[in-house]
């Protein structure tokens, strides 16, 4: 039987044909590259401005005045005179407590103090017949002295009967709860006919609301260049009118409009955290600022300083870091790494890694890669 041809016409030529066709594709290929013109790009030149930076902290509302109100003296109460989260003066009255018992208390020991004002009277009588009696030679010295004795015994028991008397006067004003401060209620705890007390939960919480502290920390580095700059101690940090304002981002991403002012400076470093804690005072006049709540807290610094920008839309990352790619005087593409500082507006804020009038591709990124040439064209300009 003949042996079948190792190729057979038909085979042969399609594989000779795909040869020849590769063969030429790769001869023409730079060719026709070479002709091809480069990708176009928007470019923006990187510029300097002066900035005002600000160091951002996590703070937290604090009130200047805060109290659980108890009653001071036991007993039921008769009145309850506001209303959960009402607002209240200084000095407004907010509950009565029986007064009653208090009342007669009083009263006994005024009583006691009449009777230790009449005992003092009848020893002074007692002792001058004594002193003439003495005189006279009609009686001993030692009854002159019980008689003196006496005296004083009845002038200290006036001593007492006052001091009673004030105590009881105390107890009794204490039936009625002032306001020690303005501020707002929380969920009053009690009703009317409850037994308070001393021993007793609190009767309801006071909040002074305005004005209102805000403490964060800052690092001993950041502190020690404040003090420099200002030529401050942190003592006298809260007193001069150079220490830098404060300003809040509330917890919903608003900016209040109010500035703050640094009032206090803790008198240790933490060593733990390796940061003081400082407090700043706000007159909180919208009531925005609410006791326990936490807050961005920026700080600017105290003089501009000038830093190159580029647009954000330069900005690229992959795992190495922040970069942009860089079209250099030859029109070539080069990848450059960055650090990147705040954000200004639709730009940011480059600390090293770039100089000033570099052009920064902003547009055709997805068509370039480092080390090709391209066709740069000013961003915004249509050409």
């Amino acid at each position: 039987m003949p042996r079948p041809p190792l190729f057979s016409s038909r085979r042969f030529g399609s594989q000779l044909g795909a040869a020849l066709l590769v063969a030429g594709l790769t001869l023409l290929g730079p060719a026709h590259a070479q002709d091809q013109a480069p990708p176009k790009v928007s470019v923006a030149a990187a510029y300097s401005q002066e900035i005002t930076e600000e160091a951002s902290y996590i703070g937290r509302a604090e009130a200047i005045d805060e109290v659980d109100i108890i009653a001071r003296v036991s007993g039921f109460l008769q009145e309850k005179m506001v209303t959960d989260g009402a607002h209240v003066e200084e000095g407004q009255k907010l509950f009565r407590i029986e007064p009653d018992l208090y009342q007669a208390t009083l009263d006994a020991r005024e009583a006691d103090l009449d009777r230790a004002k009449a005992n003092l009277e009848l020893a002074k009588v007692e002792l001058a017949r004594k002193e003439e009696l003495l005189r006279r030679d009609a009686v001993p010295a030692s009854e002159v002295d019980i008689a003196r004795a006496n005296e004083l015994v009845a002038e200290a028991a006036i001593k007492s009967a006052n001091a009673a008397i004030q105590q009881a006067e105390l107890d009794l004003s204490y039936t009625e709860i002032h306001a020690p401060f303005p501020g707002r209620l929380g969920r009053v705890q009690i009703s009317v006919g409850d037994v308070v007390g001393p021993g007793n939960p609190p009767l309801v919480s006071l909040v002074r609301e305005a004005p209102i502290y805000v403490v964060f920390s800052l690092t001993e580095k950041q502190l020690v260049t404040i003090l420099e700059k200002l030529n401050e101690t942190v003592s006298t940090l809260g007193g001069s009118d150079r220490s830098p304002d404060v300003f809040v981002t509330l917890p919903n991403g608003t900016n209040l409009e109010e500035t703050g002012r640094i009032v206090f400076g803790d008198n240790r470093i933490d060593p733990l955290t390796g940061a003081m804690a400082l407090r700043a005072a706000f007159k909180n006049e919208e009531g925005l600022l609410i006791d326990g709540s936490f807050l961005n807290v920026r700080i600017q610094a105290l003089e501009p300083v000038e830093r190159v920008l580029v647009p954000q839309a330069a900005l690229q990352r992959d795992q190495r870091g922040d970069f942009v790619l860089v079209v250099n005087d030859k029109q070539l593409v080069e990848q450059r790494y960055i650090q990147t500082g705040d954000t200004v507006d639709a730009a940011i804020i480059v600390l090293d890694g770039l100089r000033e009038g570099e052009a920064v591709i902003v547009e055709g990124l997805q068509r370039v890669r480092p080390g090709v040439a391209v066709d740069a064209v000013l961003a915004g300009t249509g050409d």
